[in-house]
């Protein structure tokens, strides 16, 4: 059993801002139900240019509930610059914490967030699927590619296979790709060293 911390359970069990935004200005999925985890953000804009209305609706466990409750109230109130600066890291802090396993429901927020606000500008979302499936296809259990593996690692200063796994799923099925993961790590941490 995950153990979680009292504000992960106050957002799971009273999440905030459940729905969908009436006339939305920006719309965000991302995730896929058939993995276990979709989520879809929707925000609207207030005059001031501000977001005045933020909702979400998700298809996950406690962790991917919590994680975009808590976002909402993160993001509310925010311009769009403020608001694509909110990292996955801001909201697993919000909630004082996450299971390592389950980090990768904040990653997902902080995707939505981001493909929310790429949609309101007219531009292509940075996870659409092709965008999502750019690069060599490493784990074939949750169609994760190099390009996501390394995105992951760099913005979470993540060393170990079994820490990509708990931020974007790959690995965490069958367990094939686990090898290729660690190489693909080591390779990257091996090149930013040697270049500072």
């Amino acid at each position: 059993m995950w153990k979680y911390t009292d504000q992960v359970m106050d957002h799971f069990m009273h999440p905030r801002n459940v729905g969908e935004v009436e006339n939305p200005d920006g719309v965000g999925e991302v995730g896929n139900a058939a993995c276990g985890d979709a989520l879809k953000l929707t925000f609207k804009l207030g005059p001031d240019g501000r977001i005045a209305d933020v909702k979400f609706l998700t298809f996950g466990c406690a962790s991917a509930i919590a994680s975009s409750s808590v976002l909402t109230e993160i993001v509310k109130g925010m311009t769009l610059e403020e608001a694509e600066k909110v990292t996955n890291k801001d909201i697993v802090d919000r909630l004082g914490d996450l299971p390592e396993a389950k980090k990768h429901c904040s990653v997902m927020g902080m995707e939505a967030l981001q493909a929310a606000i790429a949609q309101y500008r007219g531009e292509e979302s940075p996870f659409a699927r092709d965008k999502e499936h750019e690069g060599k296809l490493i784990c074939r259990c949750f169609g994760v590619t190099d390009v996501k593996i390394l995105k992951v690692a760099r913005e979470n200063d993540l060393h170990k296979a079994e820490e990509v796994t708990n931020y974007c799923k790959a690995g965490g099925a069958c367990g094939a790709c686990l090898g290729d993961i660690q190489r693909i790590l080591d390779d990257m941490w091996k090149m930013r060293a040697a270049q500072k």
